[in-house]
């Protein structure tokens, strides 16, 4: 579970937006409240808050949001006993407050609106507030069994490990069976692998580098490994000579139907191939001895 949390002043228009009707929206906890509609809340929170009209951000906002496998598990009654944990350990028991649960795009959370002023008209301390709900949110999913933001990022390092992998794998196999000769090549091979090998291009139509999407997942070639950055992979071509010779001379190549600019140290390392490429000829055939 991932909790945020945050000081606002705009007190309407948050609540609105959190018992918006089209987000499935639905009051799961309330707390010395009358009212229920946003109007109505918001108009109690303001007898309270004037009482302390030095503070302007005086309405605390919370978003709770267990994953997407815990959140199909959870009904309203354990919505609102998390609900009504967190502001415990938050220790905001005592003061105003109100949630609203969201069920849309199958990913549910939980917005939670507390007054920030007491009723004796003292303002709650906001200072490191959102360090403080994410580890309040830990504790709550630790209490209630609920998957913690640290098992998430753990899961996630984890696959992204294994995706890593499986990339470098395929840029192996393409490399040293079909020997590209350009990147047009190499990024056909690739996606003919279920990789799909996106060119960075910056705004003065510079070559930077390559992403590499696959299975949902999107990184840079040197998140991937060191050997695929843009420099390494050119590094493995079979580049055509006169084609380096334009690129060096021109300091730009064709890619993908356009010409594009390429740095002068990959024309360098693109450069530098071709020259051992030539010399291992001459050595291998004797030529020039």
């Amino acid at each position: 579970m991932i909790g945020k949390g945050k000081a606002i002043s705009h007190t309407a228009a948050s609540m609105n937006y959190g018992l918006k009707e089209e987000k499935d929206s639905e009051i799961i906890h309330s707390q010395y409240l009358a009212g229920e509609t946003p109007r109505e809340i918001t108009e109690e929170f303001r007898v309270i808050q004037q009482q302390n009209e030095l503070c302007k951000k005086n309405t605390l906002s919370f978003v709770l949001s267990p994953t997407i496998e815990d959140g199909k598990k959870l009904e309203k009654k354990r919505l609102k006993e998390m609900t009504e944990r967190f502001l415990k350990e938050m220790r905001l028991k005592e003061n105003q407050a109100v949630a609203f649960v969201h069920r849309d795009k199958e990913h549910v959370h939980v917005h939670l609106y507390v007054n920030r002023i007491s009723f004796e008209g003292k303002a709650y301390n906001d200072s490191f507030i959102g360090k403080r709900s994410q580890q309040m949110a830990e504790r709550v999913a630790r209490q209630m069994s609920l998957t913690t933001v640290r098992e998430v990022q753990q899961e996630k390092l984890y696959r992204t490990q294994e995706l890593r992998s499986e990339i470098q794998r395929i840029h192996e196999k393409v490399m040293a069976k079909e020997r590209p000769r350009d990147f047009d090549q190499y990024i056909k091979s690739m996606e003919e692998n279920m990789v799909k090998v996106i060119p960075s291009i910056n705004r003065q139509n510079q070559l930077q580098g390559f992403r590499f999407e696959y299975k949902g997942t999107n990184l840079k070639g040197s998140e991937v490994h060191r050997s695929m950055s843009m420099g390494r992979i050119a590094g493995q071509m079979n580049f055509e000579k006169d084609r380096v010779q334009r690129m060096a001379k021109d300091r730009s190549m064709e890619l993908l139907g356009r010409t594009v600019n390429i740095p002068s140290n990959l024309a360098a390392t693109i450069a530098k191939k071709t020259i051992k490429l030539a010399i291992k000829v001459v050595r291998d055939t004797g030529i020039g001895i």
